[in-house]
């Protein structure tokens, strides 16, 4: 059961890869990636493509994305952004999936 205002952690973790792969692998090698893999050590997103990132999370998960927020600890990796998603859709958040 789905708790009301919060996306499945499946559902956002496929999300998270599906957009990296769509738009930062131009070069299948790198492809291979786990969810805790940092995006800056591995050379996945640099720092102007972390506005991308930050972008789509907004986008698709219907947050915002405060200022202070953006540090690695929420958007380094897709468990870290997978972990800041829902907590930011948990209860109690403004969120609103599917609107």
């Amino acid at each position: 059961m789905m708790v009301p205002g919060r996306f499945p952690e499946s559902q956002i973790r496929l999300k998270i890869r599906d957009f990296l792969k769509t738009n930062f692998f131009f070069d299948t090698a790198k492809e291979s990636f786990t969810d805790a893999d940092s995006f800056q050590e591995k050379g996945i997103v640099d720092s102007t493509g972390i506005l991308e990132v930050i972008g789509f999370v907004q986008k698709d998960f219907k947050i915002e994305i405060e200022d202070a927020e953006v540090l690695p600890g929420n958007l380094d990796s897709v468990d870290n952004i997978a972990a800041f998603v829902l907590k930011k859709t948990g209860p109690g958040s403004q969120a609103r999936p599917g609107q």
